[in-house]
């Protein structure tokens, strides 16, 4: 390590709280610090190379050194640098991202709001529903419904809504009303014996027994990722989707899409609303809107649900929620910029193709004496271990082997998020097939040196 990496190093430990991070730990290793971005790779100080195979976090389409990105937003910079969307007040950049938004999202969503993440996103979204179910006369239909190891945000309420017992310990969260429903991955909560097409009916009947024993009249919403991503990447079983829009629909509860990992062709479609085959009223995108280059995010919404609003903004003289960076040109410049690319490119086309090569290449490390589950969908996959195949045993305490997956994979060269025990991966939407084929290689040495490991710590036999 050189004398500047040494002293960045040094500012950051005396200085940064890192976000999920243990700051005792993190003062005795001292951070890993990316100086460069390169295609689908990021370089560190010393000059080491990795394949970024998180897209940074789930989110970097066009990978780390697209000019075009960088160009956009020097142009907007230029132009007009800052403006707000208070009071009647707009700009090009926001309203031409917002035709694209309309245009390609489903039908029936016409309305857009802007936010800079996803967990403002889907507080505005609580704010939104509530607002609106005011307007109706109805203030007590709040409450929603949401799922076990659901992710959708960190901010107090959005926080709330997530389903990780990690993002409530000592933060006293929940801090609405949301009730978590049983997570809709087979392998971890079906019951013995209980086939895929009985797990899916059996979740439908939880939601439904809830909605009843709640009270329809108390339930605004559903809010689930179509694809749960940071939970562990859990795909759902078939029909799952179909039958709770079918429940929101006979109980009048609006259906909440959060594609903040899903969108722009991450689950080999364009939506993950339209992959699992499902409607909704609300959608909720961030992360590669902008390829991460520039904070942003979109809620896109229903014309109906925009008339109750806007009738409502009327009757009390306006709307009393927004941000400072809602709309922010130079942002909204870089996501019109990075959907061109996107489109252009290929690029949901390709992680389509490059997803089913991502997916068939992890599936052989399903014999490896440490892989409970392989699973995924498109772009986006993960790799549970277990500590006994037979049994589904998870490791105790559960982190530790993955936590060494994610430490040999930066040794060798790749960079892994380990969720537990499960390895994610979430590559950039321009990987090619030799991008794939080298995340699947050093994914199974990752695991190699790791069951390594747990063997010689007496953790596996």
């Amino acid at each position: 390590m050189n004398e500047l990496s040494n002293s960045v190093a040094h500012a950051d430990i005396t200085t940064i709280l890192h976000p999920y991070t243990d700051a005792r730990m993190h003062e005795q290793k001292g951070p890993l610090v990316i100086e460069k971005g390169d295609g689908v790779h990021v370089i560190d100080q010393s000059g080491k190379r990795y394949i970024e195979a998180m897209s940074g976090l789930w989110s970097v389409a066009v990978g780390f050194s697209q000019t075009r990105l960088r160009d956009a937003a020097a142009a907007q910079m230029e132009k007009l640098p800052y403006y707000h969307t208070f009071a009647s007040k707009s700009h090009e950049p926001s309203v031409r991202l917002a035709e694209k938004l309309v245009e390609m999202t489903p039908e029936n969503l016409t309305r857009v709001f802007y936010t800079s993440s996803g967990s403002e996103a889907n507080d505005t979204v609580i704010k939104l529903v509530w607002y609106m179910n005011n307007a109706l006369g109805r203030p007590q239909k709040k409450k929603f419904l949401a799922r076990n190891k659901a992710y959708h945000g960190i901010t107090i309420a959005s926080g709330s809504l997530t389903g990780l017992p990690g993002n409530h310990r000592d933060f006293d969260l929940p801090a609405i009303p949301v009730v978590h429903l049983t997570c809709p991955h087979l392998y971890r909560f079906g019951q013995e014996g209980e086939t895929e097409a009985q797990f899916c009916a059996r979740l439908l009947k939880e939601a439904e027994d809830t909605i009843l024993a709640e009270g329809p009249e108390t339930i605004a919403a559903f809010i689930g990722e179509p694809v749960m991503g940071a939970g562990g990447v859990m795909v759902p079983p078939e029909g799952y989707w179909q039958g709770i829009e079918a429940l929101c629909r006979k109980y009048d509860i609006l259906l909440v899409s959060d594609e903040v990992i899903n969108g722009f062709g991450r689950t080999g479609a364009r939506w993950g609303c339209e992959k699992m085959g499902f409607t909704p009223d609300i959608l909720v995108t961030s992360k590669q809107l902008t390829s991460s280059y520039m904070p942003l995010a979109a809620i896109v919404f229903s014309e109906d649900i925009y008339n109750v609003i806007a009738d409502n903004t009327h009757k009390l003289g306006g709307f009393g929620h927004g941000f400072t960076a809602s709309g922010h040109p130079v942002a909204c410049a870089v996501g019109l910029e990075n959907l061109a690319i996107i489109e252009e490119q290929g690029l949901m086309e390709n992680a389509a193709k490059m997803g089913e090569r991502l997916q068939a290449g992890l599936a052989k490390l399903a014999d490896h004496p440490l892989v409970g589950e392989v699973r995924g969908t498109g772009l986006i996959a993960a790799v549970e271990l277990v500590a006994d195949k037979a049994t589904k045993r998870p490791f105790d305490p559960v982190g530790k082997v993955g936590g060494k997956v994610f430490e040999y994979g930066h040794e060798e060269g790749v960079i892994f998020r380990n969720l537990g025990d499960s390895i994610a991966v979430c590559p950039p939407l321009i990987v090619t097939e030799h991008d794939v084929d080298e995340i699947v290689r050093l994914m199974g040495i990752a695991i190699d040196r790791a069951a390594d490991w747990a063997r010689a710590e007496g953790l596996v036999a």
